[in-house]
Parts: structure tokens; C-alpha cells; sequence
């Protein structure tokens, strides 16, 4: 599967906006999660280009690989599998024991809403506020358009690189905890 995303680095006023202006045109809200995100190094990952994350929302767990495409434009396309976990902590042993040993450790508070069969999430991180827009191209300049945000500037950074940017050394692992 190929994903295809927009990012966007937010002041606490632009949120406030974007979150005024999603309900005046009509988006749905889907609730807020947070989430833990552990990323996994070794094994045959590229470290510049792919990543391997163990995301843990409540109960609900993930395994994600993504491989990053190159692109030419603000929107980045990646190719993502990625599939539920019964056990997290089980899961966390498997990888270990195949070789990949946990990175990063990332969380954040993500809101989530939909418009027009394009997923708009807000996310709060220990180092800034984002917004990402997901769907297909064309779709991600509709809304845009529709949010007013068309010269806000593409933040390229994926989450994994901005933590090891400003994430703290805890051990072998460099972590952003929401405090």
C-alpha cells in the first residue's frame, strides 16, 4: 500500500484554526488517542529511508514498516504495511529476539477527522504541534483550500527524525515523552 501525506509544523493559535475551521466545513471528528511509538533499528532496515514502529494506542497495538519514496514535491508517499498486534509486549520480545533493538520512543496526543474520504490528524508532540492530511494528492490541496492553509509551508521532518533531534538519551534509546 501506498501512503501519501502532507505535514504541516503548527503555532498552539494556528490548531486552534485548523480545529475551528474542520468543524465549519463540515468534517467529522473521529475522537482523540494517545499513543506510545516505538521505533526499531537493525535487521536489514535502511535507516535513512524505512522504519519499523511498534505503536501502542490503549489496548490496540500496531506493527508498521514504512519505506519513505523519493518525491520531488511537499508530499511525501511511502510504502506501509501494516498489520494489528494482539500482544504488544510479546510482539516487543519477537522483534528483539530477531535481531532489531527499540531506537526512538515517541508519544503523542492525536486528533482525528475526516473530510471528504481524507483523514486530517493534529498531533501534540513534547516538541511541537502537527498536522498531517492523508489521501490522495489532489485531495490533500481540496483541503487545503477548504482549511485555508495553502502557503502553510510543508514541514518534510518525519516524527522519528524530529525525536532524535530533540528527543532526550534515556540508555540506548533517545525518547520524547509527553510529560
Amino acid at each position: 500500500m501506498i501512503e501519501i501525506e502532507k505535514k504541516y509544523r503548527l503555532t498552539s493559535q494556528q490548531r486552534d484554526d485548523v480545529v475551528q475551521r474542520l468543524r465549519e466545513v463540515g468534517a467529522e471528528f473521529r475522537g482523540d488517542e494517545f499513543e506510545e511509538n516505538t521505533i526499531y533499528g537493525g535487521g536489514g532496515l535502511k535507516r535513512e529511508s524505512s522504519v519499523l514502529r511498534l505503536r501502542r494506542v490503549g489496548d490496540r497495538a500496531l506493527l508498521t514498516y514504512k519505506e519513505r519514496l523519493s518525491e520531488t514535491t511537499a508530499i511525501k508517499q511511502y510504502i506501509e504495511e501494516e498489520t494489528a498486534v494482539g500482544d504488544a509486549d510479546a510482539m516487543d520480545a519477537i522483534l528483539k529476539t530477531l535481531g532489531f533493538t527499540p531506537a526512538l520512543v515517541y508519544e503523542k496526543r492525536r486528533q482525528t477527522w475526516v473530510y471528504r474520504d481524507t483523514e486530517i490528524v493534529i498531533d501534540e508532540l513534547s516538541f511541537g504541534l502537527f498536522m498531517e492530511i492523508e489521501g490522495d494528492e489532489a485531495q490533500i490541496y481540496v483541503v487545503e483550500q477548504a482549511l485555508g492553509i495553502e502557503d502553510l509551508p510543508a514541514d518534510h521532518a518525519t516524527y522519528p527524525q524530529l525525536t532524535n533531534e530533540h528527543g532526550l538519551r534515556v540508555g540506548d534509546m533517545i525518547e520524547a515523552r509527553l510529560r
